[in-house]
């Protein structure tokens, strides 16, 4: 054993890495504002471009591996959900909004008798 993790060895570069990241997204930044003139369409474009170059340089790091490994077992983890039929989620819907008035209706009846009894004492 060296004793070093591994994980160190494989982020040498992960400094730099993100170093580029931060400099793509600072020349979007900056080239939207200094080609103004110029298309939206194209600055759009240039702007979704550097988004995808930067975003493949950030996967490219520990933590831009350990994102994507999240993402691929979150899309496991929602195909393993059990989805409410559309019967289920209307007949959940109504018993909430029934709730909501019927809360409403109680809450104003309590402020109103609040009100009646605080008017009738101070006046």
């Amino acid at each position: 054993m060296s004793g070093k993790p591994e994980v160190a060895t494989e982020g040498r570069l992960d400094g730099l890495k993100w170093a580029l990241v931060a400099i793509l997204v600072a020349a979007g930044v900056a080239g939207n504002t200094y080609f103004t003139e110029e298309s939206v369409l194209y600055r759009a474009l240039a702007l979704v471009a550097l988004a995808v170059a930067a975003g493949f340089i950030g996967l490219q790091t520990v933590k831009g591996g350990a994102f994507w490994n999240l993402v691929k077992e979150a899309k496991v983890e929602i195909r393993k959900v059990v989805w409410p039929t559309r019967q289920e989620t209307v007949q959940t819907t109504l018993v909430v909004v029934a709730v909501v008035v019927i809360m409403g209706l109680i809450l104003w009846a309590l402020d109103s008798l609040l009100g009646w009894m605080i008017s009738s004492l101070i006046g």
